[in-house]
């Protein structure tokens, strides 16, 4: 009786940087200047980008077509030789580039940042629940109007992915201070959003 009450009180497993990879939605250059409240979102995943380069993580980036490239305050701080994949679809599941970006990382965690929230980032997310644990940062996604985000995380939460923020998720894939990575990534956990 004693093991199985301590196995109710057992927290679910934290994500480790070995298990995740990072998908950046259509960060462009006509998207994002009509976001609501583009200054955090750009902040934020800024700031995920630059972690994810800290700690090695794998990224994919997204790129609606005939919507510009991805902004330059992004595109500079994205991991080495991270290139965007081009589509016409909003659920990125339907371009085989991008599955293919998938296929060669081999990633069970994919965590979500980018726009637009209730469009691509919602589809997305939505088929890779099929395969995927799936986190969304909700500080990192944007919709132009802030209704249509807050109920596409209200959906994904519903659906089965876990909403997360920038800080949150830095902090659980550091586990410690002390570190070298944790020393480096210092710095972005200090910035304003």
């Amino acid at each position: 009786m004693e093991d199985m009450e301590h196995d109710l009180r057992k927290p679910p497993a934290l994500l480790t940087p070995e298990q995740c990879l990072l998908v950046i939605i259509d960060m462009q250059q006509k998207l994002v200047p009509v976001m609501d409240d583009q200054e955090r979102l750009v902040a934020n995943v800024s700031r995920l980008a630059r972690f994810a380069r800290i700690m090695n993580l794998p990224v994919v980036v997204s790129e609606q077509k005939n919507l510009g490239p991805t902004i330059e305050e992004i595109a500079s701080v994205l991991p080495h030789a991270t290139t965007p994949v081009e589509k016409i679809t909003f659920d990125c599941f339907a371009c085989g580039p991008f599955q293919e970006k998938l296929w060669e990382q081999q990633k069970p965690v994919l965590v979500f940042a980018g726009i637009e929230s209730h469009i691509c980032v919602a589809q997305t997310a939505l088929s890779a629940l099929v395969g995927h644990e799936v986190h969304v940062i909700s500080d990192a996604v944007a919709s132009r109007y802030l209704p249509n985000r807050e109920v596409a995380l209200r959906r994904l939460e519903q659906a089965g992915a876990v909403i997360s923020s920038t800080e949150m998720f830095m902090y659980e894939l550091l586990g410690q201070a002390g570190t070298e990575e944790f020393r480096a990534v210092l710095p972005l956990v200090k910035e304003e959003p």
